[in-house]
């Protein structure tokens, strides 16, 4: 499992090729016969002494996807684009080139960093021909885990991110060179004519499912596994609005999100909502089994627009035993979480989803009766505070809610499970524990069904 093919990318960036081969799923014209797509994984940009400097350019390219070949939106030409590995302390510098017709940005989606400037600043605009220099300081405390990047200029959001813009970054301490986890960035497309179908305005209301689930841009690759040896993976929800009800092998969850648990757990089930990641560990079986997205169901909507769904079970890999594959290497232990429960709590708060009928025969989506505003502060916190949030869902359909730079504990919860996207069931209310210990300045929160997102479920809040 090591890393091949090392050069240099710009200042203290390496680049390592894709581990596995370019192999796809296709479809025999003679047979109807579906031959697997072997396993590939992206290219990987690995810090070096302490900073990791690299270029994206976000373009429409022509790849070979599922199987098939498509025009669509790129990160450096590929579908997922890079992994970026990088440590606690190290500082992330990103050229955005934009060769789109429309406007774009970035989002280091997990990571607790400042969300101003030239940072994670969800209210940047990259205008088409246009580049930005992001600078990233990651703090020398951040705990391990899985993140990933993507879009995040309102409006945009879910039409480029189903049309491919998503990758994979994870913090850790952990030498790549000897081995390094799996990563399976899942997400979902819908193809029309070599290219990503348009989306009805019914969709975009209930949140679009792509009709093709992808792993590493291959449908179902397989993995191979050293018989009697642990895999390693780095999962990625990078769907729109499907959410991965994770079944078939037995399962240890060492963390969700960045660094969200205080222990490993055992499970032989595991819901990743829209945005969330799994660091998990799989005991290669003594024969081929499917990693599956089981269908999921997202409530009932709004009545007469049926119940969303994630579409019919969808596998998202198989790992297959193979004498010849390379053992894994031992990962680091991963990061225990801050515990807040024993906190002193300044202020309570509720945060409430709703739905309503808005004008043209569309619909509205609020969060506390109002659409997105990026002019108006929805939440005014004081720095160094620590509060508790009601997620309120008075819909009838679920919302998982997303607030960048600060991690949210679950604090009904018996155990400490710390997320960055929480999912809150339809009509339920779900309570968390935010620490703003550190980062002043605006950012938002918003529900991570990114159609949601970008008709208005999103506010503002501010930490001075």
């Amino acid at each position: 499992m090591g890393l091949a093919g090392v050069g240099m990318v710009g200042m203290g960036a390496v680049v390592a090729a894709s581990r596995g081969s370019d192999g796809d799923s296709s479809t025999g014209a003679a047979s109807g016969t579906r031959t697997a797509a072997e396993w590939t994984e992206p290219a990987v940009l690995e810090s070096s002494e302490g900073v990791l400097d690299l270029e994206l350019t976000v373009a429409e390219t022509t790849v070979a996807i599922a199987g098939a070949t498509a025009t669509m939106l790129t990160y450096n030409g590929t579908v997922p684009g890079p992994t970026l590995h990088v440590r606690p302390g190290d500082t992330l510098r990103v050229r955005l080139v934009n060769g789109l017709s429309e406007v774009t940005n970035l989002h280091t989606h997990g990571l607790a960093v400042s969300a101003t400037g030239a940072s994670d600043n969800p209210f940047r605009r990259v205008e088409p021909g246009e580049s930005f220099d992001y600078l990233i300081d990651i703090p020398a405390d951040h705990p391990h885990g899985v993140a990933w990047y993507h879009p995040h200029h309102h409006g945009h959001v879910a039409d480029q991110v189903f049309g491919g813009l998503y990758g994979a970054l994870v913090v850790d301490e952990d030498d790549w060179s000897d081995g390094a986890p799996r990563v399976v960035v899942v997400s979902d497309v819908t193809l029309s004519g070599g290219a990503v179908a348009n989306v009805s305005a019914m969709e975009r209301r209930m949140g679009r499912v792509g009709e093709t689930l992808l792993t590493n841009g291959a449908r179902a690759p397989q993995l191979p596994v050293a018989p009697g040896t642990t895999e390693r993976l780095l999962l990625v929800n990078a769907c729109t609005s499907r959410y991965l009800s994770l079944g078939g092998p037995s399962l240890t969850v060492r963390s969700v999100d960045i660094g969200g648990l205080a222990r490993p757990v055992s499970t032989d089930s595991l819901v990743v909502p829209p945005g969330g990641r799994a660091d998990l560990q799989v005991d290669a079986p003594a024969s081929s089994t499917a990693l599956v997205a089981r269908a999921y169901a997202r409530g009932a909507g709004m009545g007469m627009m049926g119940a969303p769904d994630s579409g019919t079970d969808a596998t998202i890999l198989t790992l297959v035993p193979d004498a010849s594959a390379a053992s894994p290497a031992t990962p680091g232990d991963a990061s225990a979480p801050v515990d807040l429960r024993d906190a002193t709590v300044a202020r309570e708060r509720e945060i409430t989803f709703t739905m309503g009928m808005g004008g043209m025969g569309g619909m509205s989506f609020l969060i506390d009766g109002r659409e997105f505003d990026p002019e108006r502060v929805d939440q005014s916190v004081r720095l160094g505070a620590v509060e508790d949030w009601t997620l309120v869902n008075a819909t009838g359909m679920d919302h998982p809610f997303h607030l960048h730079v600060w991690p949210m504990q679950l604090i009904d919860s018996d155990e400490v499970e710390v997320r960055d996207v929480v999912d809150v069931p339809a009509g339920q209310r779900v309570r968390v524990r935010v620490a703003f210990d550190r980062f002043a300045g605006p950012t938002v929160y918003h529900c991570h069904i990114l159609d949601h997102e970008d008709l208005g479920m999103m506010g503002v809040v501010e930490a001075s």
